[in-house]
Parts: C-alpha cells; structure tokens; sequence
C-alpha cells in the first residue's frame, strides 16, 4: 500500500508565529513532527544530545521559512534539561508548543533478564526527562496559553513481551499527562498524548527487519502495515494548535487499530 507522506493544512491547524520546542529532534518520530511543525509556520527549538545531529533538520527547517534555535540536552540529566530552558529564555524569551518525542527503548529482553541500569535508563528518559522538560516549558509559556504534546506508545496501554521498561514508561507518562492537564488547565496550557503504533523509524527498525517479529506485529496491526511518520505528525498539529483549543488531558492513539483490536 502505498502512503502519501504530505501533510494538507486546513486554516485552524496553522502555526504562523508560534514557537514550538520538540525534543528528540535529530531522528524517526521527532524529525518528521519538526519539519510537520515547521510546516504549518512554527519556529523551532530542535533538541538532541549533539548539535551536530541537529543540523540537517534545522536546514530542513530553514527551507520552509522557519527560524531554529539549536539546544543540545541530554534531557536524562537535570542540570542539562535546566541549561537548555535557560538558554531558550535567554534567546527567544517564550514558548508556545512543546512536543516531547525523545525517547528510547534499547533492551528486548524477558523482564527477568533486564538489568536494574538498564531499566533506570529508559524511565530517566522516557518519564523523568519528559517531566523536567515539562517544567522548563510550562515556565517559558505565557499566561494564558502553551499546549504540550507528549509522544507516548500504544504499550502505554496494551503489553508487549520483552519491553517491560519501555511499557512502564509509557504507562507512567499517560498518568502524567492526564494529571498535569489538570494542573494546568487554570493557566491555559493544555496537555495531551500521542499513543503512537508502530512506525516506520530506526527506533523499530530491528523488529521489522526480524521475520519473525514482523510477522508477530503485522498480524496483530488490524490494518496491516506500519505507519509513516507523516500519519503521526497530522495528530500532534492537530493538539499543537488552535484546532484543538478545547481539548486538554486526550490520548490520541494512532496505532492501526491495535488498541482497538
């Protein structure tokens, strides 16, 4: 089946003059919903841990019209995470958007095999550096206004063998996302997830280039085939601006249907 990776605009999802934070910025998911946000006329804050990681994506940015500003973070380390909200304060003064894609999921082990490091490495990412990203954004937005993205899994919501942390870790940021909603709601900043399936991404590339774990997904996705990131960055636009002004503490899953099957 063929997927058209275009992304059509209608007036309410626009962006014009808002500035938008995405970490994860560099690769998969991240890239494509910055160049998405870029498209509907955000400026954009790209985090990675390397600038250099960054700097095709900026270029991309720059293509359409679209002021960068280039933060590396290593968002598992709060001291980090506070220097890059210092330095957005002090370059661009105020957020709008912040979408928390970073993210990882390194180990594929039975649960009785994960190493404690191993497991405290995914949450420190996954749930601790979203929610110190959370922090430093809520404070750069203006009264009034903001709306949090966060990039959370279907394994938020449905098991997977071998991914014990990563599920974890996504459970725990759709618990955040629904209370922080609630915090924020009186200050205008809304907060919603993307559930996201399985995409076309290097994060998934190992499990689909594996027969037998490809077969395992696919026969479980009601529609059939993975997703293309251009299908996951429509449902962040949408809860990143206006079109979604009355909509705080969602979970808009976009997985195929395999929460549904």
């Amino acid at each position: 089946m063929t997927v058209n990776n275009a992304v059509s605009l209608p007036d309410g999802f626009r962006l014009d003059g808002k500035r938008a934070w995405v970490t994860g910025a560099s690769r998969g998911l991240g890239r494509a919903i910055a160049e998405g946000l870029a498209s509907a006329g955000a400026d954009l804050v790209l985090t990675a841990r390397s600038v250099e990681a960054l700097r095709d994506v900026a270029e991309e940015v720059q293509v359409m019209g679209g002021k960068t500003l280039l933060v590396p973070a290593d968002i598992a380390n709060g001291d980090s995470v506070a220097a890059a909200g210092r330095l957005i304060a002090d370059e661009w003064g105020s957020l709008d958007v912040l979408v928390d894609s970073a993210g990882i999921s390194p180990t594929f082990k039975l649960t009785e095999h994960v190493e404690v490091n191993e497991w405290r490495a995914v949450l420190d990412v996954n749930i601790t550096g979203t929610f110190m990203c959370m922090q430093q954004a809520a404070r750069l937005m203006e009264p009034g206004g903001g709306s949090v993205v966060n990039i959370s899994s279907i394994h938020g919501q449905a098991g997977m063998p071998r991914m014990a942390a990563y599920s974890a870790s996504k459970g725990a940021l759709d618990a955040l996302t629904r209370t922080m909603a609630l915090e924020w709601a009186e200050r205008g900043i809304r907060v919603n997830a993307v559930s996201a399936g399985y995409f076309e991404t290097e994060m998934t590339e190992g499990l689909r280039g594996s027969d037998r774990w490809r077969s395992y997904l696919l026969e479980r996705i009601p529609m059939g085939r993975f997703g293309v990131p251009a299908e996951v960055v429509s449902a962040v636009l949408y809860l990143a601006s206006p079109a979604s002004s009355y909509v705080t503490g969602s979970n808009l899953v976009v997985d195929g249907g395999w929460t549904a099957a």
